[in-house]
């Protein structure tokens, strides 16, 4: 398997992380360090980084103020989202659920959510996506 780099982005100018290769190592803490001292942590109300990303499925670490919403949105892959820091609030059209540090939620593709972030909140994001042929 080729190895895929990140593309340097404004906030992350060195561009050599490995996004995808046959093995991959993601020092959680370093990112979450990372992102949260990236201007955009303190000019908006959220910070991402994208820690995998190869066909079929993308793992994304996102941080999110205290009162951050992620509004109403569907995604085209099934989506697993677990909480390493804080609480959220995950809202489907049939109910919602507050996740906290430590647990997990699973949502089938298609299914329109929005997300609330109780507190200053900390989660990775797995998404299966369309396999690129």
């Amino acid at each position: 398997m080729e190895q895929k780099f990140n593309e340097a982005t404004p906030q992350r100018p060195d561009g050599d992380r490995v996004m995808d290769a046959q093995m991959v190592m993601m020092d959680i803490p370093l990112f979450i360090k990372q992102i949260k001292e990236e201007p955009s942590w303190h000019d908006s109300d959220r910070n991402a980084i994208t820690v995998f990303k190869t066909d079929g499925l993308r793992i994304v670490l996102i941080a999110l103020h205290k009162g951050a919403e992620m509004t109403r949105h569907t995604a085209n892959g099934i989506i697993n989202l677990q909480v390493l820091e804080g609480r959220l609030n995950f809202n489907t059209d049939t109910g919602q659920v507050q996740i906290k540090k430590g647990e997990m939620l699973a949502l089938h593709k298609g299914i329109a959510h929005s997300v609330v972030a109780y507190d200053e909140t900390v989660f990775l994001l797995t998404l299966t996506t369309s396999i690129q042929k």
